[in-house]
């Protein structure tokens, strides 16, 4: 019995601060903002999506007050797609090189540059 085998890692074409909105899943059509991107795992933590409840223990030392705390897990990236800036609809990813030689990303759906 060995060890688990190794993840198999894909590129993740989403950043932070990226709007997306959530596929499948018990949050399906809610929209958000990308806070964090784990490409280790697959992952991203949306905004206001996913919420799980932690119970904490207090702990005066570090001044953390002991209860039940609601906070956004991380959702696997095939769960969520970017959302078109141009017209609020969610779309696929691309990528395109400009004249000045920045490679950037665009909405597939219409053609603009997510990336400033």
């Amino acid at each position: 019995m060995g060890a688990a085998a190794p993840r198999a890692r894909t590129r993740i074409n989403l950043k932070k601060n990226d709007t997306v909105t959530v596929v499948s899943g018990r949050d399906a059509g809610k929209q958000g903002k990308v806070l964090k991107v784990i490409p280790e795992k697959n992952r991203v933590i949306v905004q206001g999506v996913g919420f799980v409840k932690r119970h904490t223990r207090p702990n005066p030392q570090r001044n953390i007050k002991g209860g039940i705390a609601e906070r956004e897990a991380p959702i696997h990236v095939s769960n969520v797609m970017a959302v078109s800036p141009e017209d609020d609809r969610r779309t696929r990813l691309g990528a395109k090189l400009l004249e000045d030689g920045r490679k950037v990303r665009i909405a597939r759906r219409g053609g603009e540059v997510l990336d400033k």
